[in-house]
């Protein structure tokens, strides 16, 4: 099989079910683009493989997620990876059925989702845009999302917002990462994170996600 790139996208696959991540795993060998670094059968053992990848110097990009998994779920698993490194992002894997876990989970950090009957393309295709600080969001979880969003600071939050900040979150809500936000915009990506943190700060988000979520039910840009 021809080499990764050098700089492959590093991937943790964590999964209760041995069959599902031996399929991922089988299927994303074929990408050059992207490398299964390791995998995890549970939140703690992700966490404990965490380290030693850390230590090996082949600490992951993205960690893809299995919200359904015992004894501690992957929401709590995205909040504890997330507190731990802030610049990890988290893809839950979930059911159309789980929407409301799928909220707690960007609560807890991730910065997106897939659908579990999502054709594997979908899978390297949300893997990077994740990478990229972009946003793949179904459309039809996305509106369930938007409805259950709750007010809590944000309402009192959006009267905050600068102008510029407004034009941060259309663009985020269009699904932009930072460097196109920058190049659109014309500034630099160190200040497009800065304007970033201070909208989920005014809004009192948690995430890239809910806040392009936030715009899409607010109408921002459209």
């Amino acid at each position: 099989m021809p080499a990764k790139q050098a700089d492959a996208i590093r991937v943790l696959v964590v999964d209760d079910h041995a069959v599902v991540r031996r399929g991922l795993f089988a299927f994303l060998e074929g990408e050059l683009d992207i490398e299964v670094v390791g995998d995890a059968a549970s939140g703690n053992e992700a966490l404990e493989r965490l380290e030693h990848l850390e230590a090996e110097g082949r600490r992951p990009h993205v960690v893809l997620m299995d919200l359904q998994m015992e004894p501690v779920d992957g929401i709590e698993s995205t909040r504890r990876i997330r507190e731990r490194y802030d610049d990890i992002e988290v893809v839950v894997l979930t059911s159309f059925g789980e929407v409301e876990r799928v909220h707690a989970a960007l609560e807890a950090g991730a910065s997106g989702y897939l659908l579990k009957d999502a054709d594997v393309d979908e899978v390297a295709v949300a893997l990077r845009a994740a990478h990229r600080g972009e946003l793949q969001l179904d459309p039809a979880v996305a509106r369930r999302l938007t409805a259950s969003l709750r007010p809590s600071a944000s309402e009192a939050g959006a009267g905050t917002l600068t102008s510029r900040e407004l034009d941060v979150l259309r663009l985020l809500g269009e699904g932009h990462a930072n460097k196109a936000i920058a190049a659109e915009l014309g500034i630099t990506e160190r200040t497009t994170r800065t304007h970033v943190s201070s909208i989920l700060a005014k809004l009192g988000l948690s995430s890239r996600t809910q806040a392009a979520l936030w715009a899409t039910r607010e109408g921002i840009g459209v």
